[in-house]
């Protein structure tokens, strides 16, 4: 028999579920990943521009560490914000028009990963024009 306890501990378990989107659900938007990108080029000349001269302190590391997880954080957004658009919303008839487009996202996803793990401004700047890159692609796709 059910009673209200029973019932309760069904519906006790919670699951985390992380995707966009296999329903599919159309919504693709390179202006994410542009927006990510944007912000590991400002994470990046933030931490070119601390002031080191003092030597270490609390207030230093701690502006570091920030900078750092926010410049990591967005580099994986963009990553994968591009290859939700490469996987789910690119189709053949797009590599037909823009035979390239593969190798632009493997290098955007490659400078993503570049990013993440150094601290280089031009790389960074490189990372954001390649998305916008794919981004016009995928604007000019939608007309």
């Amino acid at each position: 028999m059910l009673n209200n306890d029973r019932i309760k501990n069904l519906f006790k378990n919670e699951l985390d579920a992380y995707a966009h989107c296999d329903i599919p659900c159309g919504i693709y938007d390179p202006n994410d990943a542009i927006q990510a990108a944007k912000t590991v080029v400002r994470m990046t000349e933030l931490m070119e521009g601390l002031d080191v001269s003092g030597g270490p302190s609390p207030s230093l590391a701690n502006s570091m560490m920030r900078y750092v997880y926010a410049k990591e954080i967005h580099a994986k957004k963009a990553k994968d914000d591009v290859l939700v658009l490469w996987t789910d919303y690119f189709k053949p008839e797009h590599l037909e028009k823009y035979p390239d487009l593969h190798e632009k996202v493997w290098n955007a996803c490659k400078l993503g990963s570049f990013v993440k793990v150094n601290v280089d401004l031009e790389k960074a700047k490189e990372f954001q024009a390649a998305l916008e890159e794919i981004g016009e692609i995928f604007w000019e796709t939608k007309k």
